[in-house]
């Protein structure tokens, strides 16, 4: 059969799932899959007695994260706007893009300019070397 999980308790490792308006429940001992299930999953099992065994994620929901964002695009907006947090803002990091903008206001405030860029080339590097891989949805860069 083909449901939905309607919840799930990580403490109790037990959940419910909905399929054509009945409920199922089921274990953490018959999920089959590597991550934990999620409310909203839609999921195939096998039904017994009103519950669910056997309880697998359907083939959508196991697709790997397709890339939408460029690496190249980001190394180059990190080396010519990394003092701005650009590169940052361009891959979903807001938070520290907004770190990296008030490091750099208050950089030029205390007449450190010269240091201001230094975040920018470091981040560049880091992209350029592939440890920042992802971007702020998890997903890989192109």
């Amino acid at each position: 059969m083909i449901g939905k999980i309607e919840s799930y308790d990580p403490d109790s490792q037990s959940g419910a799932i909905t399929s054509d308006g009945e409920i199922f429940e089921f274990h953490l001992d018959n999920w089959h899959e590597d991550v934990p299930p999620d409310n909203g999953d839609e999921v195939s099992f096998v039904p017994e007695n009103m519950s669910a065994t056997q309880v697998k994620l359907l083939g959508v929901h196991m697709e790997k994260p397709k890339a939408v964002k460029y690496k190249y695009l980001a190394v180059f907006l990190a080396i010519f706007l990394g003092w701005l947090g650009v590169h940052r803002l361009y891959l979903g990091y807001y938070r520290i893009a907004l770190a990296q903008l008030a490091l750099t206001a208050i950089l030029i405030y205390a007449g450190f300019i010269v240091f201001a860029p230094q975040w920018g080339f470091v981040d560049a590097l880091l992209l350029f070397s592939g440890n920042i891989s992802l971007d702020g949805k998890g997903r890989p860069l192109k």
